[in-house]
């Protein structure tokens, strides 16, 4: 099974591609541009560095969220035009905060993924890794500081946090001596994650119909909907 794979939830833009578990190849750059301008060329070169076309991979997949809600939506929007230009390409779509705890196979113990939402609020979850696999122990969701340092700080074993609130948070639980946060080398979002998480549960595999974002958090859109109807409301 050959695996591409692309990361554009955040400022990182990055592509992977896996085949049988083997990393052939991955790219990531922190960029400026928009991840419309970035990625399609990023794949384009990793499938010529590779010595493959997109007709050798057999599943294209994307962070689906949370993250950046344009750059999501590239990023899924680039999966589809993948699979509508191919009979055989299937398509997947991989949690964000769980492509993260994939970049810590190598430390047992629970990883907290963490990335900054709004304000103190993060997006959140929590996953048990040990011999390189990972296993969900908190649903992706949003939380406040306060309460990511509860549901943390009573765990008396080895605890990693990834993702741009890790410091934060850690900052908050200066006491805890296990509690650490993923070297640098780590902490960068990577779209090979994306792939191992596909290799290990093919339930994420599904039709590009069935391929959405998962924004935890409404839309800047959404919130003007709901903010002009109130408004209509109490016109009324």
């Amino acid at each position: 099974m050959t695996i591409l794979s692309i990361d554009t939830s955040g400022k990182t833009a990055s592509a992977a591609i896996m085949k049988d578990g083997r990393l052939l190849g991955e790219t990531a750059v922190v960029t400026r541009l928009t991840h419309s301008q970035v990625i399609l060329p990023m794949v384009q070169r990793l499938l010529d560095d590779c010595e493959m076309t997109i007709d050798d991979i057999d599943i294209a997949a994307a962070a689906n969220g949370p993250g950046s809600y344009t750059g999501l939506r590239i990023g899924i929007g680039a999966v589809k035009g993948m699979c509508a230009g191919s009979k055989k390409l299937e398509c997947a779509g991989v949690s964000t905060l769980l492509a993260l705890a994939y970049n810590l196979t190598a430390f047992e113990g629970r990883a907290v993924t963490v990335m900054k939402a709004r304000g103190s609020i993060c997006y959140f979850a929590m996953f048990d890794i040990k011999d390189s696999f990972v296993a969900r122990a908190h649903k992706d969701c949003l939380a406040e500081s306060d309460e990511i340092v509860s549901l943390i700080s009573g765990y008396s074993g080895r605890v990693m946090l990834i993702g741009d609130c890790a410091q934060d948070i850690k900052a908050l639980l200066q006491d805890k001596s296990n509690i650490t946060t993923a070297p640098k080398n780590a902490a960068m979002p990577r779209a090979s994650g994306i792939c191992m998480a596909v290799l290990r549960d093919s339930s994420l595999i599904v039709s590009p119909q069935q391929l959405t974002v998962s924004y935890l958090q409404p839309t800047k859109a959404q919130k003007d909907r709901a903010h002009s109807k109130e408004k209509q409301q109490t016109d009324v």
